[in-house]
This record gives C-alpha cells, structure tokens and sequence, in this order.
C-alpha cells in the first residue's frame, strides 16, 4: 500500500482533499459573495462603513469563513503533491509551491481585511477621527486587501495551469477536467491583469468573473468528486508506476 511521509494511505489523503476542497468552496462563497460583495458598495465609502456597522457579526462570521478557508488550502498544497507526484514529483512540487505562494499572499491580504474592525473601533473610541476619514480608511482598507488577493490568485492561476497539464498527463483523470483546469487557470490570470490594467474594470467585471466562474467551478467540482468518489485506484496505480 502506497503511504505519504505521514503514513497516511495516498487514497485517504486524496478523500481527504476532497472534503477539503468543499469546505474551502462552502467558506469562500458565503465569505466573498455573500458576505464581502453584500456588504461592498463600489465607490460608495459611507455605505461601506454603515453596512458593516450594522452588520459587524456577518462581517466577522465573513473573516472567520476566510480563515477556515485558507487552513484548508493550505491543507491542500500538501496533499494535491502527494497525489501528484505519482504522476511527475518536480512538476507537483512546482504546483504546490505556487499555491503555497498564493495560500501567503491571501494570509497576508486577510490581516489587511482584519485591520477594518481597527478602524470600526477607533470611530467609538476617538472624537477626532473623523467619518469621513473613517469612510476612506475603511474603502481603502477594503480595496488594498482585493488587490493582494488579485496578486496571489495570479499565482493560483498558475497552480490551476500546472495541475491540468499534471492531470492531462495522468490519463487517469478525465482530460476534459484537466482543460477545465487549465482554462480556468488562463481565466484566473486574465481577470487579475485586468483589474490592475484597465481603469474601467468595473464595467466588464461580470464578463471576467464568468471567464474564471465557469470553467473554475466545473473544473475543481470535477475534480473534487474523483478525489472523493473515483481515487481508490491510487495505490494500484502508484505501484504500477514504481514497477515501469
């Protein structure tokens, strides 16, 4: 039987990534589209402020959802090498190194997130901080944290690149994952380029964010259910590997 340097089975490693990926689907929807996209107002600093201060619990269950999220990516930079590297151990390590770049950069981009309920505290606590001064400090905060997700997703983008060529070569995945995956990763890095290339963004932000959705959903769905339902054979394949 084949085992991790952990000693765990490489098809539990592989359920277990499975469930892992759900979870970061489940905490990464509510935290970004029901809470942050709830909450944010494009252009609109006051509104910002006064959403979040009425709903500073939703805020806060929001940054809770994105810390559970990025414990079990990184979970998930370990466990898709163990399972990848039967296929091609350098090219898996290369992998993982880029989502563990983007698992820092988010981790990163998160303490700025966190940094908003400074700001919401300090407008109770001083007379001479201003609302307006709040308004954009809050706006700004919100913005400098998209901006380092954008710059880590650049990197996740990549990962998807690699894993698909990893799973295309695999033969024992679907390839038409493989290519959701690799179209997905050239969805990731084309939206992230445009946010910082065209001024306008906001006018073709939907188009973007279908170019990455769709592909991105299907593809890591796809492959979240092989790791859950279709891995059993990783150990006989692993071995026949070791035997060629």
């Amino acid at each position: 039987m084949s085992y991790s340097r952990l000693n765990v089975p490489i098809t539990k490693v592989a359920k277990y990534a499975g469930i892992a990926y759900l979870i970061i689907f489940v905490t990464g929807i509510y935290s970004n589209f029901f809470v942050l996209e709830g909450l944010y107002v494009p252009g609109d600093a006051e509104a910002i402020v006064d959403n979040i201060a009425v709903n500073k619990f939703f805020f806060r269950t929001g940054i809770i959802g994105f810390i559970i999220m990025v414990i079990f990516d990184a979970f998930l930079v370990w466990a898709l090498y163990q399972i990848f590297k039967i296929i091609d151990k350098d090219v898996s390590l290369f992998a993982a190194l880029l989502r563990l770049i983007n698992v820092s950069t988010f981790t990163f981009a998160l303490c700025i997130l966190v940094d908003v309920l400074n700001l919401m505290s300090i407008d109770h606590v001083s007379s001479d901080f201003s609302k307006e001064y709040l308004n954009m400090q809050v706006m700004h905060t919100i913005m400098a944290f998209n901006s380092a997700w954008l710059v880590g997703l650049i990197f996740f983008g990549l990962h998807l690149l690699v894993t698909g060529y990893l799973i295309i070569k695999a033969e024992f995945i679907s390839n038409i994952t493989g290519m959701l995956l690799i179209i997905a990763g050239f969805g990731y890095l084309i939206d992230s380029f445009a946010n910082f290339i065209f001024a306008d963004y906001i006018l073709y932000k939907d188009i973007f964010i279908s170019i990455v959705l769709i592909p991105g959903i299907v593809g890591e769905l796809s492959l979240t259910y092989w790791l859950l339902f279709k891995s059993n054979k990783l150990n006989q394949i692993n071995q026949e590997r070791i035997i060629r």
